[in-house]
Formats: structure tokens, sequence, C-alpha cells
């Protein structure tokens, strides 16, 4: 089973350095009164040594990066002469679907496979899952949960996803990693543990804000009956990652 990127946006950042490069110094006596002193030879910008006294501090940040990330509930901004300031959304698919073992009526068969999402914008993203479940001929899986997630139930027809960790039927799955700046969460109806389900186009994951970098774990699980058809399943699945400007 093949999970195909349907669309990729980068952005170039480019990074620019200026270096001043000053002449000999020139000194001069510190300016002081009764009640304070200045340690620099002017007064203004440009200082090397903080300004203080028992009751006064002064800082002078010139030659510093200004650099931080605000947010609030609805949006984040990170600030500084190192940030681009162009929007970008980037994703990327961490390897392929791999069932270990073929499917059987016994027991439940598992994958999982991840996917990340790199989104620098004030605004976030949705992600959603396109794509037919395993079918071979006129034989085809059922999905899971389509009314609502559900348990895996071996013997019957079922193909789900979820986007947690899970310890049923097997102990699989991780949940999302938002690292440190990420803000991406799973969808309602993919973020319950050992529940799952799989409804083509519905989304998967979001982020309601400017979001970092996040990976997300897609766990699968198969189901057969007894009486299922031998041979090879296919089934293509399309993520489409979109940016909500």
């Amino acid at each position: 089973m093949l999970k195909r990127l349907k669309r990729e946006i980068y952005v170039l950042f480019a990074l620019s350095l200026c270096l001043a490069l000053g002449s000999s110094p020139i000194y001069a006596a510190p300016q002081a009164s009764s009640h304070y002193v200045f340690n620099e030879s002017s007064i203004g910008a440009g200082g090397l040594n903080n300004s203080s006294s028992a009751s006064y501090q002064g800082f002078d940040s010139l030659g510093s990066i200004g650099v931080g990330t605000s947010s609030s509930s609805n949006f984040q901004v990170a600030s500084g002469s190192i940030t681009p300031f162009d929007p970008a959304l980037s994703v990327s698919i961490n390897g392929t679907v791999n069932f270990a073992t073929a499917f059987s009526a016994a027991t439940p068969t598992t994958a999982t496979t991840s996917f990340t999402v790199s989104n620098y914008t004030t605004y976030g993203y949705v992600a959603q899952i396109y794509g037919s479940t395993p079918s071979n001929g006129t034989t085809t899986i059922a999905a899971m949960g389509t009314t609502t997630p559900a348990a895996s139930a071996i013997g019957t027809s079922q193909f789900g996803i979820n986007l947690v960790a899970n310890t049923s039927p097997i102990s699989i799955g991780a949940n999302l990693n938002n690292g440190q700046f990420g803000y991406g969460s799973v969808a309602a109806n993919y973020n319950t543990s050992n529940v799952y389900r799989y409804v083509s186009g519905e989304t998967i994951a979001q982020a309601a804000k400017n979001s970092g970098i996040t990976t997300y774990t897609i766990t699968y699980v198969v189901n057969v009956p007894a009486l299922t058809p031998g041979g090879i399943y296919t089934s293509n699945q399309t993520l489409i990652v979109t940016g909500t400007y």
C-alpha cells in the first residue's frame, strides 16, 4: 500500500549577515554625577557595558539578536532578524506502509508509517487522507468506524487507522511529536487509542496556527473473515496537506 504526497510547497530561506568594522577606539572619561555614572564613551546606543547604580540598571541591546516566539490561542509569530517573513508549508512521508504478515482471519494485521509537516505561517493547515480500502478483484475490505471509531474485531472485514499510541490489538503506534514549537493536533475521529476509523477525504490532523514541525504516526489495522479469497490486495492512499491562509 502506497502513500503519495499530493502537494508540497517549499520556500527558500535567505539569511544575510552584516559585519561592521570600526577604527581605533576613542577613550573618554566616564560621565558622572553624585548619583549616577555612565561607564561608556558616549550616552546612547552602541555601548558594551551596562550602566548601573544601587537603584537603577541600564542595558544596551545593540548587537543582540532579537528573537523569540509569541503566541495566542489563534496565532503564533517568531520574531527576529533571522526570521523569514514568507509563509512556508512542507510535507514529507517517512517511509512506506509495510504489512509484515499476510492477512489472517485468526489475528489482526497491523502496520505503521509517519509523516512530518513543517509549517511557518501565521495561520495553520489541515491534513486529509484519500483512497480506497484494500481490494482484490470484487472483494473489498470494509472501512472501519464509518459511524463512530470502532475496536478491532477478529474474523470480521475491517480496515482502519488512527494517529495515536495503542495497546490493542497490540502495542503499536505513537502520539504526535510537536517538537519545541509545534501546535499540530490529531482530528477527533482519529485521536482515541485502540479504536480505528477510515473515511476517505476526512481530515486526520490539523494545526490552528503556525506550528513549527510536527510528526504524526499513522497506525493501520486490518481484519478479514475466514472465507476471504486469497490473493494480492491493493490500496492507494493519498495524503493532502493544505495551508489555511
